[in-house]
């Protein structure tokens, strides 16, 4: 599984409760982009959460 190149974000499981609240397993997953990202080894691919896109913490390839 993927997590974020920047922050390390990577799914967490949780329950999804029901009306009668009957929990069952449930899994978030982040928001991860595929980007060209600046590295210090050159541009590169990197899966990067859209958090850390838009906050500026990545600096994208041209």
């Amino acid at each position: 599984m993927a997590e974020c190149y920047v922050c390390g974000k990577k799914k967490v499981s949780g329950n999804h409760v029901s009306h009668s609240h009957k929990k069952t397993k449930r899994v978030f997953k982040p928001n991860l982009q595929r980007i060209r990202v600046q590295t210090e080894k050159g541009p590169r691919r990197r899966y990067v959460c859209t958090r850390c896109i838009r906050s500026g913490a990545v600096k994208k390839a041209i």
